[in-house]
């Protein structure tokens, strides 16, 4: 049976998740359906899904092992270069789609099977590093500031717990799309990052120079009373993620008196991420990169991306 190189869990650890993962040889992509396609993997990255799936999040123990990552560009058979859409239609999940590595393998791999109706022309103007951070974590930020935000009726946005993949993209989006940004982290260092990328800083919890047309929450229970105060007659808190907790304390008469709306999301459209490629290639608005990888050093990408000290996407050079 032909082989590949890839990056699989191989078993769960909910506290340790890095000792679940496992580089080594799996069989080659097949296609489940007639219209999937294999492509070569030019350049992936990393999302905190990725570590939930090591803990064992989305996945049962006889679905092992899986080949991780859901972002990838790569070469098409027709040998075009393709941005991988990676939420594949799954009619045996509740929610009828599932993102690559949940049911299918992921793309953290030589080669990947995935729809044809999935692949994307890659840019011009835009290389295979830079496109390979944004079909999960960007196209999430995108879909939070425009199809749920609607931030193109406001003036201002907060963004919640910066330094993550899709809160640091929200920042470098927002401010790309001319709005006043303010973004908060723990960390001085990220403060500083976050102020080079155009955007007002704050510590966790301060008090805003205005109250904001749209929130963007990605940390949970933790922030979500100052979203909530932050937020002006109106605002649409968008939601994508609960990483200091699921269980948030909200005050409804805040919410009615102000007429907020609170609206969940994940990821986007195959559309809403087209318009995302064409307006980084337009308005030349690269993604924030930790560090690039290569693939034969992936524990070391898995680890930084452990390490909570991330600023931007870690990305993995297929090709080095």
């Amino acid at each position: 049976m032909p082989i590949m190189r890839a990056a699989f869990a191989s078993a769960f650890d909910a506290d340790n998740p890095l000792a679940a993962l496992t580089v080594g040889d799996r069989p080659e992509p097949t296609h489940p359906q007639e219209d999937w396609v294999t492509v070569q993997v030019r350049a992936s990255s990393l999302n905190h899904h990725d570590l939930w799936s090591l803990r064992g999040v989305g996945l049962s123990a006889d679905q092992l092992p899986m080949i991780l990552g859901c972002d990838a560009v790569g070469t098409d058979p027709d040998g075009n270069e393709v941005v991988i859409y990676p939420v594949v239609p799954t009619p045996g999940d509740p929610r009828g789609v599932s993102i690559l590595s949940e049911h299918f393998a992921g793309t953290f791999a030589e080669r990947v099977a995935v729809p044809q109706m999935n692949l994307l022309p890659l840019p011009d103007g835009l290389s295979a590093i830079d496109a390979a951070c944004l079909p999960t974590a960007w196209l999430t930020a995108w879909r939070m500031l425009t199809t749920k935000g609607r931030v193109g009726d406001g003036e201002s946005v907060l963004v919640q717990g910066a330094g993550g993949g899709v809160a640091t993209a929200a920042v470098a989006l927002g401010v790309a799309l001319g709005k006043r940004v303010y973004a908060t982290s723990r960390h001085a260092d990220k403060r500083e990052r976050i102020t080079e990328l155009g955007a007002t800083a704050l510590e966790p919890g301060a008090r805003l120079p205005e109250r904001v047309d749209v929130v963007i929450e990605t940390v949970g229970a933790a922030t979500f009373d100052h979203s909530l105060k932050s937020a002006a007659p109106m605002a649409r808190i968008v939601v994508s993620g609960a990483t200091a907790g699921h269980e948030a304390k909200v005050n409804l008469r805040r919410v009615f008196a102000m007429q907020l709306e609170i609206l969940g999301t994940s990821m986007g459209t195959p559309d809403e991420l087209t318009q995302l490629l064409a307006f980084c290639a337009e308005h030349e608005v690269r993604p924030v990169v930790d560090r690039v990888v290569p693939f034969g050093r992936i524990e070391e990408a898995f680890a930084r991306l452990n390490s909570g000290d991330v600023f931007g996407k870690v990305v993995i050079d297929h090709t080095a």
